[in-house]
């Protein structure tokens, strides 16, 4: 029997889970030099000369409204933009520092316009907020000197009180660097995700301000987390979170695809960043990538949205491709086309039906104690987007398939 702070929290959690897939955004004052969401720090640029960057960045109106719509057409069905990042430049007309989008170059309130442009394309609003802070002037000392942890916390809670108050509902807080200090005490995030909570009865919560919260947030990697907890990946679609003109490793669809299926496979989201350019414009490598992604997933969507079940424990993998799972309908992602037939081996429950989601067409099949042969297939994969085909085998029950390491088949 759940408590009823967990029902509470399924209800919080259903849209998300139902979700999969949602777009990051690192959008701040580093676009304009381009070398790194980093570069202040790796760098080591003076705070005088970094903050005049400040005043001669002008973004053009309403930017996000072509991110959303972006990510509308991805698939994706929430957002998560960066609305201070470890610079400490604000996005929003915050009163705490005059360092904000509004008092300086952009002179307007660009969280305000980012709110706006996911609410005219339907998707759910996300809020990443850094901790860590290195224009602050207690930015640093607050880990040496208690009265500068005062302040620096108190700043910290009211620009996250600000955040949650000014803009409606809001769906995600994302917390990020949590440094120098170095315990949920010390931030006092109980006491600051409690006020977060009032203010925002139905917010989603991530584990970065050093308290477990809702969901884990696995970075750089698509690692499922233990069963039973909610997580998310995040990568890059290249090798720097903000706008790096020189990146040349962007990932491809295919690569994209597969880091969501694991994703989904293993319960869990799968969060993409985008780095827009300083006026706000998406780099065409994103653009190109993101327009295939939301045509594969207008045919294949079924595979990952929705109630989708752990693979691990009931089904394997297999030299043609993986899997994901809901209920008694496992979905095999073909990646590797191996011709007119398909050979799974090793399912305990009976086949009922195999459906082809990409070509929209009913699938022969022949199932023995052993072998599910897959018959009648095109010579090349169907899939000309991303070369990866979808198979749904639906079953009597739910699937559970047995091969291991090793085995002796004598008939089969």
């Amino acid at each position: 029997m759940k408590t009823k702070a967990e029902r509470e929290r399924d209800k919080r959690m259903r849209w998300w889970r139902q979700a999969r897939f949602g777009m990051f955004i690192h959008w701040g004052l580093y676009s304009q030099i381009g070398r790194h969401e980093w570069v202040m720090n790796r760098e080591r640029i003076p705070l005088s000369d970094y903050e005049r960057l400040a005043d001669i960045w002008k973004p053009e109106p309403r930017a996000a409204r072509f991110w959303a719509k972006m990510a509308r057409q991805a698939g994706m069905k929430y957002m998560v933009m960066t609305t201070k990042h470890h610079e400490g430049f604000c996005l929003w007309d915050t009163q705490q520092t005059d360092y904000n989008a509004v008092k300086r170059g952009p002179g307007r309130d660009l969280v305000k316009e980012y709110v706006e442009a996911c609410r005219e394309f339907g998707l759910k609003i996300g809020f990443y907020y850094s901790l860590m802070d290195w224009h602050h002037p207690d930015g640093v000392n607050c880990l040496y000197d208690e009265k500068a942890r005062q302040r620096f916390v108190k700043f910290t809670h009211n620009c996250v009180r600000e955040l949650c108050s000014r803009y409606g509902r809001i769906d995600i807080l994302w917390y990020d660097g949590p440094a120098p200090l170095r315990t949920p005490e010390l931030w006092e995030s109980r006491k600051m995700n409690a006020m977060v909570r009032k203010l925002q009865p139905w917010i989603i919560i991530n584990n970065r301000s050093l308290l477990p919260e809702d969901f884990g947030t696995p970075e750089g990697h698509v690692t499922p987390e233990s069963e039973g907890r909610d997580w998310e990946a995040c990568m890059t679609f290249n090798d720097s979170w903000g706008y790096m003109p020189s990146a040349i490793d962007w990932k491809s669809p295919r690569q994209v695809l597969e880091m969501l299926r694991t994703a989904a496979a293993g319960s869990g989201n799968f969060l993409l960043n985008v780095g827009p350019a300083p006026d706000g414009a998406f780099p065409q490598e994103a653009i190109e990538r993101l327009k295939v992604l939301g045509r594969w997933l207008s045919k294949h969507g079924e595979a990952v949205y929705g109630d989708v079940d752990r693979i691990e424990g009931r089904l394997e993998w297999m030299p043609a491709g993986n899997w994901t799972l809901k209920g008694n309908n496992a979905y095999f992602w073909c990646s590797r086309w191996v011709g007119q037939e398909l050979v799974i081996g090793g399912f305990q429950t009976k086949v009922q039906r195999v459906f082809c989601l990409t070509t929209g067409q009913p699938v022969n099949f022949r199932q023995s104690e052993k072998r599910l042969l897959l018959s009648g297939l095109p010579a090349r994969n169907p899939d000309s987007e991303a070369g990866i085909t979808v198979f749904r085998l639906e079953f009597n029950r739910k699937p559970l398939q047995k091969l291991g390491p090793c085995c002796q088949v004598i008939d089969g």
